[in-house]
């Protein structure tokens, strides 16, 4: 604590007033552009490594970056990824959903140790709340990596969507640059776009091209961002060769 009130004190004295005259640029009307998932990993800080603002999104952090699947609810249980949702992209009327996973998960890490049954026993979920999230909400993510790894890990593989009619096709790290848990992490990333598209609530915007979701991954080791490219079909660094062509996909995708 001593570190964080230190802090707090040398904000006052430093960006307090260029923050406060921000808050009330944009206080009674603030333009959100995007809702961004993210984990809740400390070295995850999405503000900075997209220079963002005040006013510029909603962020909502978990353990994964995970997006339960609509299935998972019934009456009135949900959890604060759908009702960020809602806040975001009906109340606010946002435009665009970004998914970003990173590297060294350590979520993604657990969920890989899941593959075990005995580490994944009902007795272990019991005593452990990140045990149980993880399999609970992140199981398919697993399931289709590890066929996709036991196949030989280098056929692309289909994910919905926007719609169950709009599919993605992924090519996972075809360099084989990264770790296995990585590679899980990139997986896990994508398939919260169907997750996402699983609420009844985002179908009309979806199906109308008026909601648009999106996948970033972090390598925190080099600081590299990765955007899915559906042109590509895979992750591509976002760098000074390819920005331009990505700001064209965007363009003829999303617009």
């Amino acid at each position: 604590m001593e570190k964080i009130l230190r802090g707090i004190m040398r904000y006052r004295s430093t960006t307090r007033e260029q923050m406060v005259k921000e808050f009330q640029k944009v206080r009674d009307n603030p333009h959100p552009k995007a809702v961004f998932f993210t984990c809740m990993d400390s070295r995850m800080i999405p503000t900075r490594f997209t220079e963002t603002h005040v006013g510029d999104m909603f962020v909502v952090r978990n353990a994964g970056n995970l997006i339960p699947h609509a299935h998972n609810f019934q009456d009135e249980y949900f959890t604060c990824e759908p009702a960020g949702l809602e806040l975001g992209c009906v109340v606010n009327d946002i435009r665009h959903i970004v998914i970003c996973g990173h590297s060294d998960c350590k979520a993604m890490n657990l969920l890989y140790q899941l593959r075990d049954p005995e580490f994944a026993s009902l007795d272990n979920r019991r005593i452990s709340p990140l045990r149980a999230w993880l399999y609970s909400h992140a199981n398919s993510s697993l399931t289709t990596f590890l066929k996709w790894h036991e196949a030989g890990g280098k056929d692309p593989l289909i994910f919905s969507s926007e719609t169950s009619l709009r599919k993605v096709v992924a090519y996972i790290d075809p360099e084989n640059q990264f770790a296995i848990e990585d590679k899980l992490s990139q997986v896990n990333t994508l398939q919260q776009m169907a997750n996402i598209a699983s609420y009844g609530f985002l179908k009309k915007r979806l199906e109308t091209h008026d909601l648009h979701i999106h996948a970033l991954w972090f390598d925190i080791y080099t600081g590299d961002i990765y955007f899915f490219s559906r042109a590509a079909k895979r992750f591509l660094p976002v760098d000074e060769e390819t920005v331009e062509k990505l700001l064209g996909e965007v363009q003829r995708y999303y617009s």
